[in-house]
């Protein structure tokens, strides 16, 4: 490769836009890149022959197995309630809205219900994760170097959404499904058997709710 660039006559290196600027084209031409024979060296580069080594790398590179392990084939949304860390999976997501204020619906006290709530013009039923799982919203505090505002998420499953408040919102995290690991043994057992598996990230701990048990949790709030 380096036989065949020094057979090049790069005069855009002595007497062009590179070199002393000499060349009785350059005036015309404003720049090299504007003239035949640099185009044509151009041209001599791309088709110059490929080294053995070169070939040989690649294919090493292509013949490799592919590491299933450290695919990122899942993602979550992840959120605090008091002390726990949460998630959901990203599609179950329609949006991400400021907190708001429930107005109760008459006569009806499902666990977890507290009314409804409008976001974006619409009404939708507010269902407290912290009652159904048995959280205590004193606890917890922000994580440090973090600005943290209450959230509603806006879930859906099958076809209703629900609002679903939460004290503070991390974003989303993009994991692989082999990196859940079970639950420890001395956690919230109203949470566990919601969950799908723990996921460690960062500093943190989040519990990924499984998605159909959770789902049918709260449709059971609206019945």
């Amino acid at each position: 490769m380096t036989d065949h660039i020094q057979e090049l006559d790069a005069c855009w290196n002595r007497i062009g836009i590179a070199g002393d600027h000499s060349c009785p084209i350059l005036e015309q031409a404003v720049h090299c890149r504007n003239c035949e024979v640099y185009a044509n060296a151009a041209v001599r580069n791309l088709q110059r022959p490929v080294s053995p080594g070169y070939m040989r790398e690649w294919a090493e590179h292509f013949r490799a197995a592919e590491d299933q392990g450290q695919r990122h084939d899942s993602s979550c949304v992840t959120f605090r309630i008091g002390r726990e860390w949460l998630s959901l999976p990203t599609a179950m997501f329609q949006q991400i809205a400021p907190k708001a204020i429930p107005h109760r619906l008459p006569h009806r006290s499902a666990r977890g219900l507290r009314g409804v709530v409008n976001a974006g013009g619409k009404l939708y039923p507010c269902i407290s994760l912290a009652d159904l799982l048995g959280i205590d919203e004193t606890g917890g505090e922000a994580r440090a170097g973090r600005h943290t505002f209450a959230r509603m998420l806006l879930v859906r499953w099958e076809d209703q959404t629900y609002a679903l408040p939460v004290a503070e919102l991390h974003g989303i995290i993009r994991y692989a499904a082999a990196e859940l690991k079970p639950p420890a043994a001395t956690i919230n057992k109203g949470i566990e058997r919601f969950l799908a598996g723990v996921l460690p990230h960062e500093d943190m701990q989040v519990g990924c709710l499984d998605d159909s048990l959770l789902g049918y949790q709260l449709a059971r709030t609206l019945r």
